[in-house]
């Protein structure tokens, strides 16, 4: 007696099909799998065999043999109970066939009782079934708000096993999900902070607006107590609301690595990972036996902040530099590579030197020269050139801090940045680049000209701090990012000075300035 039953499964963050094989044959009742089955997937018989008895379904004492085609990749995950389940009762005739059957595709992980529970990796499945030609696909209840984001494919949500083979007999209707891609954006779209709590930083807050206006990352070095992570908290709500595709690109990435919320259909706003320096580089990049997404992929089309940037691992810094200069996280395993988008906009935090205090005038500085050599240099310098603003914030003064006035809202700021990706947006169509920050040695040069005064203000300042070719064409993206701000479109000389203003913090003629002041 033979059966097969389609499902899928995830490679990176891309699903594809799997066919689920049954055979029974005469002989010693036994339960095999194959086709490179993980743990989750070889436990798998254990919670069918009670699922099927518990619903009332008996199992027969046969040999049972599972086959989980393509057999040259690695499979895992609970995903397959439901379909393995479905498959031993159409082979057994439990289940007649239809060509209905044959054009649905089943995922879903078995309870001992036979519930059926949610499992990772939903939204990935379900659009490759639907670019398969599927007509519908069974899943797990509590996956329905997920999979019903996906047009042009039915979505059959089930509670239980004994549903299921009741729904594929034809003796019940299910109830199909109705869901509101636009209503679930608007409920999205509210934030719990807002730019205006933030009393002074007025610099800070300007090169925050630059950053999200051309998707650049930014480095801000203070005390503690100046507002660093007050700061960074906010970005997410001064960047541009999220289009479909990209709510549609973060959300799989969440759905494979289980980072979607009960009741939570789709991400729709700009992510915001704040992981702890404590972190290991495959929590960081992604990794493991089976790879997993890390925080830099969790952080795409969002914000990634690293808080007190060098109290992290060097090694771990420095995995950072394929993703920020690619936009992509390449890992490799003995039987698989897995590729995760990771394009998301670094806000780093660091003190100015061990004890914080270097620049603060209120607090006196105990840290010798060498420590805070020995503590900058923890970043390092490729590291520092891929950063395009270094922006320096101050302790504020108690008339800021008393001050009644509420500050700029995040509204306000928003549409200023969301003018300025527009401009960016029609000026790269067709370039396959999104915002400045992106921009190649092609792009600059027919974008970033600059005319002699601002070429001459630029060549004195890269003399002066002695800036890497690395530095000079981010300068040239930023000034293209501020002159965007203003509506213009020549760089001009200003819009340069303020560019190199936010570059000289990378330099220890810096620190040791402030050194020597104290």
């Amino acid at each position: 007696m033979f059966s097969r039953i389609f499902s899928a499964a995830v490679l990176g963050v891309e699903g594809y099909i799997v066919e689920v094989e049954v055979d029974l044959s005469p002989g010693l009742p036994s339960f095999v799998t194959v086709g490179l089955p993980e743990g989750a997937v070889r436990e798998s018989k254990e919670r069918v065999q009670s699922a099927l008895k518990n619903s009332g379904f008996s199992l027969p004492l046969k040999r049972v043999r599972i086959n989980l085609a393509p057999a040259d990749i690695k499979k895992e995950g609970s995903a397959f109970d439901l379909p393995i389940a479905v498959g031993i009762l159409k082979a057994i005739g439990d289940i007649q066939e239809s060509d209905f059957l044959e054009r649905l595709l089943i995922v879903g992980e078995l309870s001992l009782d036979g519930s059926v529970r949610k499992v990772k990796g939903v939204l990935p499945m379900v659009i490759a079934a639907r670019d398969r030609g599927f007509e519908g696909v069974i899943l797990p209840y509590d996956n329905m708000l997920e999979g019903g984001i996906v047009d042009g494919i039915r979505v059959i949500p089930v509670r239980t096993l004994f549903e299921t083979v009741r729904f594929l007999c034809g003796e019940i209707e299910l109830e199909e999900p109705e869901v509101n891609v636009e209503d679930l954006f608007k409920q999205g779209e509210d934030y719990s902070v807002d730019f205006s709590e933030v009393k002074g930083q007025e610099q800070a807050k300007r090169a925050l607006e630059v950053a999200a206006a051309g998707g650049h990352n930014i480095l801000m070095i203070g005390p503690p107590g100046s507002g660093k992570t007050m700061l960074a908290r906010r970005v997410p709500t001064i960047l541009p609301r999220m289009t479909l595709e990209e709510a549609l690109e973060t959300t799989k990435i969440h759905s494979v690595a289980g980072q979607l919320g009960p009741g939570q259909a789709i991400v729709s706003t700009r992510p915001f990972r704040a992981p702890h320096h404590t972190i290991s580089d495959a929590g960081l990049i992604g990794g493991g036996a089976v790879p997993r997404p890390g925080e830099v992929s969790l952080a795409h089309n969002g914000v990634l902040f690293l808080d007190e940037l060098p109290e992290f691992n060097r090694n771990v810094l420095e995995v950072l530099r394929q993703p920020l200069e690619d936009g992509i996280v390449t890992i490799s395993r003995a039987r698989m590579t897995v590729t995760y988008p990771a394009r998301f906009m670094l806000v780093a935090a660091m003190n100015p030197c061990p004890c914080g205090y270097l620049t603060d005038p209120y607090h006196e500085c105990t840290c010798t020269p060498s420590m805070i050599q020995r503590y900058h240099s923890k970043v390092s310098g490729p590291l520092l050139d891929r950063i395009d603003i270094h922006i320096e914030v101050p302790p504020l003064r108690f008339e800021e801090l008393r001050k009644e006035s509420e500050g700029e809202p995040s509204s306000k700021i928003r549409e200023r940045v969301e003018k300025a990706r527009e401009v960016q947006r029609v000026r790269y169509r067709g370039l396959g680049i999104h915002n400045n920050a992106q921009m190649g040695p092609k792009e600059i040069k027919k974008y970033c000209r600059l005319d002699e005064s601002s070429e001459a203000l630029l060549k004195s300042a890269i003399e002066k701090f002695g800036f890497s070719s690395r530095a000079y064409h981010r300068i040239l993206k930023v000034a293209r990012t501020i002159a965007d701000l203003e509506g213009s479109e020549e760089i001009l000389t200003h819009h340069v000075a303020e560019a190199i203003q936010y570059r000289a913090l990378d330099k220890d003629s810096w620190f040791t300035g402030v050194i020597y002041q104290k």
